[in-house]
């Protein structure tokens, strides 16, 4: 249920000059003073699960929240990898199901893996003998390696309305990839988190680009682990010192795109706190009929 006060105005209209009755306005600049806020609160809390936050995305945030731009927003997470990225994501998703399912909010969030959109190289896997060796010869920490085209066009599908069907690519060392294998429907969010997602060929598809910090400790001690769940076996140290060099060419450089930087280090349930607190703004501009100005 929409706040009396909230008039929704179609995303085509973002960026003209639209006139906006007192309510809406009062209403907007109410919402701006919530989530400027709670980000500022954060940033000044210990151990932070914020680095950076701009004024743009605070407004244009609350532009979404006020129903003043109404079509799905699009999210993109980057970071390098072991930066907990992924992790992050998951959280976001989990916190946003939970709410959705309190409230009956049908396709509140639906969540687009960059590394789906890996090209198969599965030929290449079995000329190689195997994973190991084929990573040893083929670089997948560069943005060619990915079909970040496809999945711009698949944002902008779900933006407008329509149903996608999205890739899925195996991890287990095959370099495998299925096509039109996951059923996405049209939803209120899409997330999407990868190396490459803040990268020209696809960061322009995105309302809100995130890039995720990360200390070299804590990136090597997850990369190391994850090394050994996909068997990279003597490879390891070589694709590790490859996705630390490539990152100073490819990744590190979309920080500067970046809307919010997040730490990749801070405790699991402070991600979830801080995405609870705009929520219960969320919840007070659709399910309350009164909002109290301050």
């Amino acid at each position: 249920m929409q706040n009396t006060l909230t008039k929704k105005v179609d995303s085509k209209h973002f960026g003209r000059n639209i006139e906006r009755n007192t309510g809406d306005l009062i209403l907007l600049k109410h919402v701006e003073k919530r989530l400027r806020c709670i980000f500022e609160e954060e940033l000044r809390s210990k151990n932070s699960i914020l680095i950076k936050v701009s004024d743009s995305a605070i407004k244009k945030l609350a532009l979404f929240l006020t129903g003043e731009i109404s079509r799905a927003c699009a999210i993109g997470i980057a970071g390098e990898t072991a930066s907990g990225k992924s992790t992050i994501t998951y959280d976001i998703i989990d916190t946003i199901d939970a709410f959705a399912k309190e409230y009956c909010i049908d396709n509140a969030i639906v969540r687009i893996n960059t590394d789906d959109y890996y090209y198969d190289r599965s030929d290449m896997v079995r000329a190689a003998g195997s994973f190991a060796e084929f990573a040893k010869h083929y670089d997948l920490d560069i943005p060619e390696a990915l079909e970040l085209e496809l999945m711009k066009k698949h944002i902008q599908k779900l933006q407008n309305n329509e149903v996608v069907f999205l890739p899925q690519y195996d991890m287990s060392g095959t370099a495998i990839r299925h096509d039109n294998v996951t059923r996405a429907l049209p939803s209120k969010v899409i997330i999407s988190e990868g190396l490459f997602t803040l990268t020209e060929k696809v960061v322009d598809a995105f309302d809100f680009k995130i890039y995720v910090n990360v200390s070299e400790k804590a990136q090597r001690e997850r990369f190391y682990r994850r090394a050994a769940e996909r068997n990279l076996g003597s490879s390891g140290d070589e694709v590790y010192k490859n996705a630390r060099e490539k990152a100073k060419v490819y990744i590190h450089p979309t920080a500067k795109y970046a809307d919010i930087i997040l730490s990749g280090e801070a405790d699991r349930s402070a991600y979830k706190k801080f995405i609870a607190r705009i929520l219960t703004l969320v919840k007070e501009l659709h399910y309350s009929n009164i909002l109290l100005y301050s």
